[in-house]
């Protein structure tokens, strides 16, 4: 088959749109899994504290299970645990830039890291240099000089802010380079 032909199974024009209702209800798809694994999942979105009922509801487990992962989850280092009645969770940011650190450690060698780091940091200092500010959060996306719209301005304070996080994790796995190398051996 080139790229011209046509399938044999696209249905022709005057056939019947498919009957929707004889599909599995997404909700349903969505529940697979372990119960680990979507309390994993619900944990990793919880960006405020949040009672460990509320993590049990979203993630269609009992409240004691919950609550025992959690303190796995806890133990960890995943999630941080905010003490009092009634005991709350939340993510630990500090877990997920490791994991990210670490995403990037092993995806790339440590040349490639300077360089894509040498890179972004260029692009950085475009933006810099666009807005005349040091940071996107100095730049007002109503106050523009230079007519340009407020979608294309957001846009691109947008990219700004993304590019400096981006630096940040890359030189991050630039600079320490302990946790997900191999130590060398000394022969005695």
């Amino acid at each position: 088959m080139d790229i011209t032909d046509t399938p044999d199974n696209i249905p022709a024009s005057d056939e019947d749109p498919p009957d929707f209702s004889e599909w599995d209800d997404p909700e349903e798809v969505l529940k697979g899994g372990s119960t680990r694994e979507r309390l994993l999942d619900v944990v990793l979105q919880v960006r405020e504290p949040t009672k460990v009922a509320a993590i049990a509801d979203r993630a269609d487990c009992d409240t004691e299970t919950a609550r025992d992962y959690l303190e796995w989850f806890t133990e960890m280092g995943i999630v941080r645990e905010h003490a009092g009645r009634p005991v709350r969770y939340e993510r630990n940011e500090s877990f997920l830039q490791w994991r990210r650190v670490e995403s990037i450690r092993q995806e790339y060698t440590q040349s490639e890291i300077i360089e894509r780091l040498q890179e972004t940091v260029e692009q950085v200092a475009t933006y810099r240099e666009q807005f005349d500010a040091d940071s996107p959060d100095e730049v007002s996306l109503a106050d523009s000089d230079s007519g340009e719209a407020v979608a294309s301005r957001w846009e691109a304070l947008s990219q700004w802010y993304t590019l400096e996080q981006r630096a940040k994790l890359l030189d991050a796995a630039r600079r320490d380079t302990t946790s997900s190398q191999p130590t060398s051996q000394v022969d005695a």
